[in-house]
């Protein structure tokens, strides 16, 4: 017990408004949907977070285009948008099992969609005498949130190009990946050379007949028509 003059601090007990707790993540559900025009990063939309995404290729990246015949694609087979963060984890767990299964310079893996459209958020408060302090759906025009990209049915997720006898760890990491993104995605093998547009055959006939310039990842064709000097070119 307290004698006169003693100082007495007593606590007071936090009163709702001091004690409201800071809101998790919207799940990715709230912005399956492509419901809007497209809205991207402009001189009039400023203050828009990061992606979640930096790294879009991961592996041998560099590697010359006759090292990796084989590739196979994870395609959309929805209409809908998909998070920065998806795209992140996604790149992730194949990008690890590859590694683990194949190594880490025996593959190149390749994030095909970019996040550039931006979603907003509009903020409800959620304590006590919140109701004197906002004004409902008035001024309901959200802030910036987060990225997302739209895809479209067909829209290739992620590419995996290898050797053929990686083909199986290859599908297998896809696999790993679709458990990443909402909706329903299909894992297709490629008929092509690599990440080029030439089937494997016509990769294999226009290198034999010398008509082939390496171009990074891709390579050109030689023109049989125009001026001498392209044809000639080395």
């Amino acid at each position: 017990r307290a004698r006169h003059g003693d100082l007495v601090v007593r606590a007071r007990a936090p009163t709702p408004a001091s004690s409201s707790r800071v809101m998790g993540r919207r799940p990715a559900k709230c912005y399956r949907y492509q419901k809007n025009k497209a809205y991207p990063k402009s001189r009039y939309n400023r203050g828009v977070p990061d992606p979640k995404i930096r790294i879009f290729d991961a592996g041998r990246k560099k590697a010359p285009v006759d090292d990796f015949p084989f590739a196979c694609h994870l395609v959309s087979l929805e209409k809908e948008q998909i998070s920065s963060e998806a795209l992140e984890a996604a790149r992730i767990a194949c990008n690890k099992y590859m590694v683990k299964h194949v190594g880490k310079d025996a593959f190149h893996l390749r994030v095909r969609p970019h996040p550039f459209h931006v979603l907003r958020i509009n903020k409800m408060l959620s304590c006590a005498g919140a109701d004197r302090l906002q004004t409902g759906m008035r001024g309901a025009y959200g802030k910036s949130y987060g990225v997302a990209a739209r895809v479209s049915i067909g829209t290739i997720l992620l590419s995996v190009r290898a050797r053929d006898s990686s083909e199986a760890a290859a599908v297998e990491a896809l696999r790993r990946a679709k458990y990443k993104f909402p909706g329903r995605q299909q894992i297709l093998v490629s008929k092509n050379w690599g990440f080029t547009k030439l089937k494997r055959e016509v990769y294999e006939d226009l290198k034999a007949r010398g008509r082939l310039l390496k171009d990074g990842v891709n390579v050109k064709v030689k023109p049989t028509k125009g001026p001498l000097v392209l044809s000639n070119a080395v």
